[in-house]
């Protein structure tokens, strides 16, 4: 606790005045640019790596980056990730929903830890087949694009997908070297972004999903 609330001595004295003045503008004109769902790892800050600001993101963590299908819960249960789905999409008419898996997942670890040996060559050869990554990670790879599957299976988002007014996106952050990797629909595979790829990231980006 030493740690949070020197932290919190030091954003009164270097950033509250700052900070207050930008919820004051999100606050009057609100327009947040996606829903960003990724692991609660203290690793992942999202808003670091992808340099947005105060109001720019909805931001939901949980351990994995799960977004839990809709047929797997009853009505009587509520959990937070479809309330954030609506609230963001439906509320507020955000255009774009990211799932941002990592490596060394720990969750991840788990789940393969706990894995039917039958498939898991499957998976290997699918995700990566330059074998870059640790089985785990290909597992997190795989983890988080089945997450897009769990977004669509919500009714109340049917229409704006089917009207493409609303877009799904996978991204995957290397903890290990900092890289970041955006799913291509295009080239079927996580793709890194970097000054070679920006360019024809956002081509695809703008071919796909205007």
């Amino acid at each position: 606790m030493d740690r949070i609330i020197k932290g919190v001595m030091k954003y009164r004295k270097c950033h509250r005045e700052g900070m207050v003045k930008q919820f004051q503008q999100v606050r009057d004109n609100p327009q947040p640019k996606a829903v960003f769902f990724t692991c609660m790892d203290s690793r992942m800050i999202p808003t670091r790596f992808t340099e947005t600001n105060v109001g720019d993101m909805f931001v939901v963590r949980n351990a994995g980056n799960i977004v839990p299908h809709s047929s797997h819960f009853m009505d009587e249960l509520t959990m937070c990730e479809p309330a954030a789905l609506e609230l963001g999409c439906v509320v507020n008419d955000i255009r774009h929903i990211i799932i941002c898996g990592h490596s060394d997942c720990k969750a991840m670890n788990l789940l393969y830890a706990l894995r039917d040996q039958e498939f898991a060559s499957q998976i290997v050869a699918y995700i990566d087949p330059e074998n870059r990554f640790a089985v785990e990670d290909k597992l997190s790879q795989v983890n988080t694009l089945q997450q897009l599957q769990n977004v669509a299976s919500y009714g109340f988002l049917k229409k704006r997908l089917e009207t493409h007014d609303l877009h799904i996106h996978a991204i995957w952050f290397d903890i290990y070297t900092g890289d970041i990797y955006y799913f291509s629909r295009a080239h079927k595979r996580f793709v890194e972004i970097n000054e070679l790829n920006e360019t024809p990231i956002l081509k695809e980006i703008k071919t796909y999903y205007s």
